[in-house]
């Protein structure tokens, strides 16, 4: 089977001599070459592996550490026949389970999307001539034929072109298609340079041609990458590996405890077996958060929601949350920080260089001198060179509902832009000199012409090109109203001003012809031009990029351009955007420094042009071993690697292919990155809010372990049943925990720095608080259960008593979990979500105490009205303490801070 790495450098190879390597010619393969070759190289598809089924998607969800102790106490209760009880847990884990089953919904598509790439049909020259074959049926040596509309269904080695040109940046990231030729290139040029190749999965957009098959399957560019995206290890989100690692430890504090706990009662108080075990199974069933996995999916749903309204499509869950853990945003340069609509934003003419305002294709902008100054009056020499680009245009330009769209060359729709800027009429200058013949692009002349006739006699030729092309053919310069020998060293200073810009130059000419001319050869276009003056292009920058990227530098995170551009023009729109670096690398520079070197530039680099699909990968994954969390944008099958590997991968939903929508975790519904940047504050809110809830619930589960523990160790019975727990458990955290993900962002949140990626989600100062609060709900459990019982109350009365202190004491918490570090916030407004879920909590708890049926299911008894008198100062008290607990903590850390302070 043919690989990438055995192949030749077949764009350095003439054609003669890729026929020779390959076995081939001109009129194609003999019928038993193919044959041979079908068997030798296979068909040319790129395999797509079976999704997994659902029962293993199903049965993944279990694979969690604190699902296993819950499964085991499941277990023991069954063994020591509490059947309802093991009910009950296998429900609360089959529910879990059951959310992250659907909510994982989205399988891995990035391998199937690739595939669709390929063309379905394709024209081949073989031995019995002309036939079109299904693209699976082609063997390297095969001759394809080329026309504009074809997409590209192997990798060519080109052997005949006619102005022929290939959209390519779904592989390169170039924003223009490229004009390719037959003759050898470079060995050492970048795949963006390897003009005459074209390859697997790119688009004709004009010209025709026929090349021979050089790789077919995975062997092609496209087969090579999506070999890459195979290979490439997908990290687990922020959230997702620290809740790992929460389940990992918590786990075994509950093991150690649970075994101390059957230690204790075995050799210092008189338990029975079945006592212990049950004893044990309650203090495992307080200690984990039956409830967290539901609250977290649906805080993170929410966020999903959030976003989807800043335009933002999430496509996996845990990616809400990674946003706002980002440290490095690595960004497509075409149409993520550009409008991807080229621009004319300078003119170059004999006796002055213009500036040009407005942006996109829209034909509204001024023209102002050198200085930015806005000209009251267009000079005659301007509205020469505009109307030369008007008449000489293939492009359309047209209006769309409230849009300005063009058809044809964005580089000639640009020129149809700026006629429009300076005032010239279309329908009226093609009325005064009616154009008679025209000659296409050619990519071998680079240019384009068009020859007019006014209605005074006069002929006029009129020419389109590459700047250096127009030098060699033009002997005169319009100047001051007519033609004067040209100034080459003028116009090559001119051609070194635009590319220190970043701009794409065009070249404008005029030439008159004789009256009787009617008909354009190619000689036409050789010599005895006058030059007219150069056009600058550019993708500006998009406004709303400029100020979203200033918004990521104050909020600490770092911005790079990866783009497959040329470096120019990529410095130049960097610095537009305010991008912070000192340099920029190219790929072929990449590739020259080994992995510690290239871990040394990357804080003073911000742009990074001529890049492949390895060079972005690698990029990601050096960012990622110096602790960065990358979010990476992309837009192309190249960027498809990258995108699966970062910390979140995301997708442009306008011009991105299906490979990097499958391969991100997130899409930008309007391929802008100021939306990334709004998208990145919703994330940072989302964990912000999942603190919260993690914060309230843990002192819930930490209390009811706590009082657990207490009782054994005072040699009581048991205050809280296990059955008893799992409701606190689940109803606290489907309604107050709950309440928690509506709460607003807080002020300031963009002028924070990202989360230190080293820091466990849980904090020294978090992990006080949890304990802090467990003790005071625990205090207040366990003192009124022993107060009711020296009252004489039943037990289950008792017990009753202690689950509603326990609620109780959670209401009071909200309120002051609420603000992290703030005061306690009881407002309606910012959050009604609060009080209405406080509200739904007790009628469940009432319910819960007073309803026959919920009584004989989980042994309560009513407690009157003096059981509710005793639990509500609970409530106050414990809000109270916490926030006496912050104020305390925040005077601390505020003295900490001036000691520190010289």
């Amino acid at each position: 089977m043919q690989t990438h790495h055995d192949t030749p450098a077949w764009h350095a190879l003439d054609g003669a001599s890729c026929l020779q390597q390959l076995d081939s010619q001109s009129n194609g393969l003999t019928a038993e070459q193919v044959r041979q070759r079908v068997q030798q190289y296979g068909p040319n598809s790129l395999p797509s592996a079976p999704p997994p089924p659902a029962w293993r998607r199903f049965l993944r969800q279990m694979q969690n550490t604190l699902i296993y102790v819950l499964l085991g106490c499941a277990g023991l209760t069954l063994l020591l026949g509490h059947w309802l009880d093991s009910l009950v847990i296998l429900g609360v884990v089959l529910i879990n389970a059951l959310v992250g089953f659907i909510q994982e919904g989205r399988a891995e598509q990035a391998m199937r999307a690739i595939a669709g790439l390929l063309s379905l049909h394709c024209r081949v020259r073989r031995e019995h001539g002309l036939q079109e074959l299904p693209a699976e049926q082609l063997v390297p040596g095969d001759i394809v034929l080329l026309e504009e509309g074809d997409r590209v269904p192997a990798d060519l080695r080109l052997l005949n072109c006619r102005d022929l040109r290939i959209e390519e940046a779904a592989l390169t990231g170039e924003s223009l298609p490229a004009d390719k030729q037959s003759e050898p290139v470079s060995s050492s040029a970048v795949l963006a340079d390897r003009q005459s190749m074209a390859y697997s999965g790119c688009l004709v957009s004009a010209g025709s041609g026929y090349g021979v098959v050089v790789a077919t399957g995975q062997a092609t560019e496209l087969g090579r990458i999506s070999h890459l995206l195979q290979q490439v290890e997908v990290l687990q989100t922020p959230l997702l590996r620290d809740m790992a690692r929460f389940a990992r430890q918590l786990s075994l504090v509950i093991l150690v405890l649970a075994a101390a706990t059957l230690a204790f009662g075995f050799l210092l108080r008189d338990y029975s077996s079945a006592e212990l075990l049950m004893a044990s199974v309650s203090l495992a069933v307080a200690a984990i958060p039956e409830g967290l996995p539901a609250v977290l999916t649906i805080i993170l749903a929410l966020g999903v929601q959030r976003m989807a309204r800043e335009r933002a499509i999430i496509c996996r869950l845990p990616a809400v949350e990674s946003l706002g853990a980002v440290t490095v945003i690595c960004s497509d340069k075409t149409g993520t920080l550009t409008r991807n609509e080229m621009t004319v934003q300078h003119l170059f003419c004999a006796t002055a260089h213009y500036q040009v305002e407005g942006i996109g294709y829209a034909p509204y902008g001024a023209l102002c001198n050198a200085c930015g100054e806005t000209l009251a009056q267009i000079p005659a020499e301007v509205l020469q060179l505009a109307r030369a680009g008007l008449l000489a245009n293939h492009g359309t330009l047209y209006r769309d509902q409230d849009t300005w769209q063009i058809s044809g060359d964005p580089t000639e729709a640009a020129l149809l832009t700026l006629a429009g800027k300076l005032g010239l009429d279309s329908s009226a200058e093609h009325a005064e000199q009616p154009r008679v013949d025209s000659l296409p692009f050619s990519s071998e002349r680079r240019c384009t012409a068009s020859l007019h006739h006014d209605h005074h006699g006069n002929g006029y030729l009129y020419w389109i090109g590459a700047p250096e092309r127009l030098l060699e053919v033009a002997d005169q310069q319009w100047q001051d109203a007519q033609a004067r020998p040209i100034d080459h060293n003028y116009w090559q200073d001119c051609l070194h001003q635009g590319a220190s810009m970043g701009l794409r130059m065009l070249g404008i000419g005029m030439r008159r012809m004789p009256a009787d001319k009617q008909q354009l050869d190619y000689a036409d276009i050789e010599a005895q031009f006058i030059l007219l003056g150069l056009v600058g292009l550019q993708d500006p920058p998009r406004e709303e990029a400029i100020r979203a990227i200033a918004a990521c530098h104050s909020a600490g995170i770092a911005v790079k351009m990866i783009t497959g551009d040329h470096v120019a023009t990529a410095t130049a729109i960097a610095a537009r955007l305010g991008l912070v670096g000192t340099r920029a690398l190219t790929g072929a520079q990449l590739d020259e420094l080994d992995d510690p070197a290239l871990d040394a530039c990357l804080d003073e680099t911000a742009v990074f042009a001529r890049t492949t699909p390895e060079h972005k990968l690698r990029l990601v994954q050096r960012l990622q071993a110096c602790g960065a969390r990358v979010a990476m944008t992309g837009d192309g099958v190249n960027d498809a690697p990258a995108l699966k590997r970062a910390d979140i991968g995301i997708a442009m939903g306008i011009k991105g292919t299906e490979a990097a929508k499958s391969a991100a975790q997130m899409v930008l519904a309007d391929d802008n990155f100021a939306t990334l940047e709004r998208a990145v504050a919703q994330g940072r809110a989302v964990y912000d809010n999942l603190k919260k809830s993690i914060l309230f619930i843990l002192p819930t589960n930490g209390g009811q372990a706590m009082v657990m523990l207490s009782a054994i160790l005072l040699g009581l019975q048991l205050p809280i049943t296990p059955l008893q727990i799992l409701w606190v458990n689940m109803v606290t955290a489907v309604t107050l925990a709950l309440a928690l993900a509506f709460e607003p962002a807080e002020a300031g949140l963009m002028q924070r720095p990202p989360r230190d990626p080293r820091q466990p989600l849980l904090s020294g100062l978090l992990l006080w608080r949890i304990v802090f609060v467990s003790l005071l709900l625990t205090g207040a459990c366990l003192g009124l259960f022993l107060y009711s019982q020296q009252l004489g109350w039943s037990l289950e009365a008792s017990r009753s008593l202690a689950v509603n202190a326990l609620v109780l004491g959670e209401m009071g918490y909200l309120f002051s979990t609420r603000r992290l570090h703030g005061v306690a916030n009881f407002a309606w407004r910012d959050n009604p979500m609060a009080w209405t879920m406080v509200g739904i909590l007790l009628v469940l708890q009432l319910a819960f105490i007073e309803l026959a049926w919920l009584q004989q299911l989980f042994a309560t008894q009513s407690i009157g009205w003096q059981g509710w008198l005793y639990c509500l100062p609970v409530a106050v008290l414990i809000c109270l303490l916490s926030e006496l607990e912050k104020y305390l903590l925040r005077r601390w850390q505020l003295s900490s801070i001036h000691k520190e302070t010289p």
